[in-house]
């Protein structure tokens, strides 16, 4: 179940850093996820259920590999939510639910060139000391689905404390999604996480309702991460 660790990708179209990353997951029975997912992907599950996982963060100094980084249109919130599944080509991955960022031209140009679920969405992120605030409603959408979150990050995981699930929700190489009715793959390099401790203070959230999934019982399992640099791939076709 856990990726392998994976060589950096050769040629890359997107650079990022994700900054202040709040990891949340829920185990979901895996009949409430399949229907959700395009042909040719199926859950990657553990033990019967599917994690689903919310991962509000900043996103930072988005550009092309070969162009400088922007002031306001490089630097916004974003929020993911995922789930873990198994493509037809046998690898491993995430496939998105939805991706709320706060700044239109990302938002437009990803739905544009990758079929990815971005929502516009009036978003904050407020740091003051190890607490962190996160906000989000969706722009366009009549019900306006959002998440209100507060967290506190504390210490680093000793890596002896770690186990196998911790890694495999924080660390995947590869996103699916379908582009023309075509299942398309893209590679994700990142260096591993540095994970740390957080506890939950204050957490509202429909992502999930406006996913089409239940509601999640009990509290998430909480990793937090000053963050990583990633490359983002080039698109490739599943035959």
């Amino acid at each position: 179940m856990l990726a392998p660790p994976m060589a950096e990708v050769p040629t890359a179209m997107m650079s990022q850093q994700w900054r202040r990353m709040t990891f949340l997951h829920w185990r979901y029975p895996v009949e409430a996820v399949r229907p959700l997912l395009p042909a040719g992907l199926t859950p990657d599950t553990d033990d019967d259920r599917v994690w689903v996982g919310m991962l509000p963060f900043l996103m930072d100094e988005v550009r092309p590999p070969w162009l400088p980084s922007l002031p306001w249109l490089s630097t916004f919130p974003e929020t993911n939510l995922r789930t873990y599944v198994r493509g037809p080509d046998g690898g491993s991955g995430i496939y998105f639910f939805s991706l709320d960022a706060a700044r239109l031209p990302a938002v437009a140009v990803a739905r544009a060139g990758l079929n990815l679920p971005y929502r516009w969405s009036r978003m904050s992120l407020r740091m003051n000391g190890d607490l962190t605030e996160y906000r989000g409603s969706r722009f366009a959408e009549p019900r306006g689905a959002g998440y209100r979150l507060r967290v506190r990050s504390g210490e680093p995981f000793p890596e002896h404390e770690l186990g196998q699930i911790d890694h495999f929700l924080t660390t995947q190489y590869r996103l699916y999604t379908v582009v023309a009715g075509r299942l398309i793959s893209v590679d994700v390099w990142h260096p591993p996480w540095s994970l740390h401790r957080a506890e939950v203070l204050d957490l509202e959230q429909d992502l999930t309702a406006a996913a089409g999934l239940p509601q999640p019982h009990g509290g998430p399992l909480v990793h937090s991460s000053p963050g990583v640099g990633t490359r983002i791939g080039l698109p490739r076709v599943i035959r």
